[in-house]
This record gives C-alpha cells, structure tokens and sequence, in this order.
C-alpha cells in the first residue's frame, strides 16, 4: 500500500485534511523502513485496523496478530466487543485488505487465569475490578509484547488513544489530543520498559479522524460501532458471569445503614458497587417521630466476610486519603523509595476528573492525601497520578486499597466495626417510596 497524496482538485476534503493533519508517521526506527517490523494489536475494531493501515502505508514490514481471548465457540457472530468470533474475522479481512500477514494467537488460558479469574475474585473481595487493565497489564503488554519480540518485531503498536512523547529522560505517556477518547487512564501499568518498545499512532487524532482514515483506505470496519461491554460479559451482565464463577457470590446477605439499623436483604454483594445509590431495593425509611426520612443513601462499604452492605449518606463517601498498592512509576525522580512526596493530579474513577493532592510513598506503597474530599472511591479501581501542571503526562498509578472517612477520620474499613454481636443491628421500619 503506497502512500497517497493529496490533489485538492481531485481528491476528497477529508483526505487533504487527513495530509495536512497526519503528514507522516514516524516511529523513531531506523531507516529503511521496510526492514523495520512492526507487530500491530488487530482487536477487529477501527481503531486498530487504522492503526496497522497507517503503519503500512507509511513503509513498516507490519505483521498484524489478533488474540482469541475466550471461548471462541460462544462468540462467533457476537459484535460490539473486543476480540470476539466476529471481530476475528473483521481483523483477518482488513489485514487481507492492506496486504499484511495476519495470525490468530490462542491466549485463551493466559486470558482466564490473568483477568476472568482475577475479575471474579476481586467481586468476592467486595471490589470493583476494572478487567481492561488487568488485560492491558497482563495479556497484551507483557505476553503479546513477549511474542513480538520473537518474532522479530522493533515495536509493537495499538489502536489506544494515548501519546507517548519522547522527553529529557525517555519515552513519556501523554494524554490523547482527544479529551473524549484518551484512554490513558487504562494504561497506567505500562512500565518503563514496556514503553520503549510500545507506539500509539492515533494519540494525535481524533476519533472522526481515524474514521475518515478507515474511509480513505476502504476498510470494512470504517463505521464499526466501538465496543462497549467487557469482552467477555455477554450484554453487560458481568453479575451472573461472577456468580457461575463464583457462586459464593451470589449469597445473601444484610443490607445495613451505618447506624446499624438493618434496612432489608440483598441476593449478593455482586450487584453492588461503592457510591451506588439505584436500584438498593430499600426504599426509605422513617425516623424516630414516625415521619419518612427522604435523605438518599449509598453504598458506603461492602463486607465480603459478612455478607454485608453498607449504606449511608453521601458524607459518608467523602474521603481525603487514598491508600494504594502495586504503584507502577512513570514519572522521574520523586517517589523512587519511602518518605519521597510529588504533587499530581489524580483520576479515581475513568469517568471522573482529576483532583489535586500529594502523593506519598510509603511501605505498603504510596498514600494520596487530596486537597478535597472526593466520593465514591472504591477499592479495586485504578488511581492514576498526572503532572500538577499542565496535566497531560501520565506519572504513574496503582490500585486502591481503601480510603480514610473525610469527616471523622476513621477508616472506611471499620466504620460498621459497631455491627457485631455485642451490638447487634435493628430492624428499621421501612416505607416504599411512590
């Protein structure tokens, strides 16, 4: 595939748009470019099928793998998630398209053991997981890197919305130019390592970008909806995938406010998560005068021990220190051993915006002390540190472990630590909301 140019009076607008905005794309390799392989990650998806389009064009010897990740028979004609029997296909067409070698890998073991598994666990240890990490962290930035390497690659590339800018010390990772798309808060495990090896093409674009790409080179995937569910949860139901798991999961148990008055029962700690305030199935309640008390609550706290969740209002959520362990460090200098401390701006949640606070390392790995309480951190999810400044370089992220209440200073942990046999819970009267 030659790379072609743009004549404004014969070509279409978006390719002249897409010459001037998108010029050349440059790797750092060596020259000649024809001897410089490059593996691409063909999830079956615009994104990554541009990415290989693009690479091609440009000169690389680009070798184009897609992971079979789950069970293959069950997702044959399953659209709208990556790596399914559809998207196989789709990958293997556009690789025919471009002209590239294409391979199937069958990860299907590795995928299992490193993410479901992991996935179902952390739902029975009263979290909530984020499995696209997981799959980032394991399976394509260790294992698929591993095989690109032997089969010769210099690089291997991805359709992910991120940057990776060359700095004073080495590659650094950036925020996406597309605030929408970036996708740097599901990267935040990309070592040092893995980084100089890794390239993200589509960092610089936007997302109708890359569809007028995969408009230019005809691909068949160029108005392929993006995926939206977890691969390997069938219609989002990720419940019942943890319960077939994990079947202990699925146990009932209290539902009890903070006070310890129980409000009702659930049919599994699965179906909650921290923050939740929908679908609790408790109605209100009423106080000590007999009026409704219409204050909401939330999810303030699951214990997988008890079987119990916790409810509270939403003060309740409010914490200003974050504990988090396995801290993968992107940055430079600061927080290399105990004690060291560097400003950030931390992401909590993918959906929410940075807030600003201190890190610290320490023995059990770093504590982020915000400068406001934030709400509805949950033990499971990913704290994901930027630069103070600007806020676009990504300095590195861990996993949280738990939070300190903002109001009293107490642990989250231990907030129920009153519900115990000694202390046994009431039975509140509850009314139905109309």
């Amino acid at each position: 595939m030659d790379r072609q140019t743009c004549d404004p009076a014969t070509s279409p607008s978006y390719l002249c748009a897409m010459s001037d905005a998108f010029p050349d794309l440059d790797l750092g390799l060596p020259e000649p470019r024809g001897e410089r392989r490059v593996v691409v990650a063909m999830s079956g998806g615009v994104d990554s099928s541009v990415t290989a389009a693009l690479l091609k064009e440009a000169g690389y010897d680009v070798v184009g793998i897609t992971l079979q990740l789950y069970d293959h028979g069950s997702a044959v004609g399953r659209k709208g998630a990556c790596c399914a029997g559809q998207d196989i296909y789709d990958a293997s067409l556009v690789a025919e398209r471009i002209g590239i070698p294409h391979y199937v890998l069958d990860y299907e073991s590795r995928f299992r053991e490193s993410v479901i598994d992991d996935f179902a666990d952390s739902y029975l240890r009263g979290e909530t997981p984020i499995p696209c990490v997981r799959c980032n962290q394991t399976v394509k930035f260790r294992d698929l890197l591993s095989t690109a390497r032997d089969l010769g690659a210099e690089a291997l590339a991805t359709g992910h919305y991120v940057r990776r800018v060359m700095g004073a010390a080495g590659p650094e990772l950036h925020r996406a130019v597309d605030p929408g798309k970036d996708q740097s808060y599901f990267l935040f495990a990309t070592t040092p390592e893995q980084l100089a090896f890794l390239r993200f093409p589509l960092g610089g674009l936007t997302k109708e970008q890359t569809r007028d790409h995969a408009r230019r080179f005809g691909l068949e995937v160029q108005d392929k909806p993006d995926s939206q569910d977890i691969c390997f949860v069938p219609n989002g139901n990720y419940a019942e995938i943890v319960k077939k798991l994990r079947p202990g999961a699925a146990d009932p148990g209290e539902i009890v406010h903070l006070d310890g008055t129980v409000m009702g029962w659930h049919e599994g700690i699965v179906h909650y998560t921290i923050g939740q305030r929908r679908g609790l199935g408790i109605g209100g309640r009423k106080g000590e005068d007999g009026t409704p008390d219409t204050d909401p609550l939330y999810v303030v706290r699951l214990d997988p021990e008890s079987r119990r969740v916790i409810v509270g209002p939403r003060a309740a959520l409010g914490a200003t220190t974050v504990r988090i362990g396995e801290v993968n460090w992107l940055g430079t200098g600061a927080l290399s051993r105990s004690g060291d401390a560097v400003r950030v701006a931390a992401k909590l949640r993918s959906t929410q915006g940075p807030a600003t606070g201190t890190l610290y390392r320490d023995a059990s790995g770093a504590r982020l002390e915000l400068d406001d309480p934030q709400f509805g951190i949950s033990a499971g999810q990913a704290a994901v540190f930027y630069d103070a400044g600007q806020g676009t370089r990504v300095l590195g992220g861990g996993w949280i472990v738990g939070t300190d209440a903002g109001d009293n200073g107490a642990p989250v942990e231990t907030a129920s630590a009153r519900l115990t046999a000694s202390n046994p819970p009431r039975i509140s009267p509850v009314f139905v909301a109309e």
